[in-house]
């Protein structure tokens, strides 16, 4: 009786689909030179690097501005090789750029963390760019006033979806000091209403710790209308999702790092009424300041906005030596 056919056979001629033939001794003398070499591009290592950070969760952002700025670099010097790589490249570099102080001291952060990958894989031997660096002036920025935010929130018409919606987002990042991105972020699961707490999960927060952050009773039925309002406009317009703020079309609100419309309409409304500081870093900054004002540790500020460490908190605080010296005397 005749074996039975495998399915797995195929029938089918495919033997000269691929023509070239493999050649064995040109393989290993191509082998042989790479373990000779044994030299990284920076192209190749930017690559390896870029995977890695995208693997362990890294923001888009963030891995954006490595595969940039490290671009940048190779262009504007001419190098290939990881190896290859020395202090004078990198004073090169600076000095090629045609932009602020401030500028360049970011790029080469973006550089300097690249490096530091590249030393920590083994394809530098040694930290040459530790000493380098680009000094700057230490431009204090002001956190929004409670003042401006009264005003605010004043001359708005809540009657008005967008106005609630703009309404909303401004008085939650200044008294519970959310990124922008954790607000664009936010879903109705987030919220207990029953307890006035946030229970964000590491998921939407930048160092991906769980944040529990309280809210008053205003913000309570502020978010209540507004959630309420949402199902509504999603229906209409066929979306599902179940994001605290929404566009008028009920869709999330950024598209990308560059396009928020709640951050947009911020800026629009701190130019028609004459406000300063009314933009979400400010708002999260006066959320810290607020908070110290009224006796909080700096060690519990530094935990409700999310920082890794003091050294950062102390940065959004900006104490001068007046404060300091205030401060200090209410404990003599």
């Amino acid at each position: 009786m005749a074996k039975k056919k495998s399915i797995f056979m195929v029938e089918e001629d495919l033997s000269e689909l691929f023509t070239e033939k493999f050649d064995r001794k040109k393989a290993k003398n191509e082998q042989d030179a790479d373990r000779l070499t044994d030299r990284f591009t920076i192209e190749r290592a930017l690559a390896i690097v870029t995977r890695h950070m995208e693997i362990s969760g890294n923001r888009p952002r963030t891995i954006s501005d490595y595969s940039i700025y490290v671009k940048h670099f190779i262009e504007t010097l001419k190098v290939t090789y990881v190896d290859e790589l020395k202090a004078d490249h990198v004073y090169e570099w600076l000095a090629s750029m045609d932009v602020s102080k401030q500028t360049k001291l970011t790029r080469l952060k973006c550089l300097k963390a690249f490096l530091s990958r590249c030393f920590d894989n083994g394809w530098i031997e040694r930290k040459f760019w530790r000493p380098i660096n680009v000094k700057v002036d230490n431009i204090v920025k002001e956190g929004a006033a409670e003042r401006d935010i009264k005003v605010l929130l004043s001359v708005l018409d809540l009657s008005d979806f967008v106005q609630l919606r703009d309404a909303t987002a401004t008085l939650l990042m200044f008294k519970t000091g959310l990124r922008i991105n954790t607000i664009v972020h936010l879903e109705n699961r987030h919220i207990d209403f029953e307890n006035n707490l946030l229970r964000i999960d590491g998921s939407i927060v930048k160092n991906h710790d769980q944040l529990l952050l309280p809210f008053d009773n205003t913000l309570n039925q502020l978010l209540s209308v507004l959630i309420k309002h949402n199902d509504t406009i999603r229906k209409e317009y066929h979306q599902e999702n179940s994001y605290v703020f929404i566009t008028k079309q009920g869709s999330i609100i950024a598209t990308s790092q560059t396009h928020n419309n709640i951050q947009k309409r911020l800026n629009k409304y701190a130019k028609e009424y004459g406000l300063k500081n009314i933009n979400p870093h400010a708002l999260r900054r006066g959320f810290a300041k607020n908070l110290l004002e009224k006796g909080a540790s700096i060690t519990d500020i530094s935990k409700a906005l999310g920082h890794s460490n003091l050294a950062v908190t102390s940065q959004y605080l900006h104490l001068d030596k007046e404060e300091v010296a205030e401060n200090l005397r209410k404990f003599l």
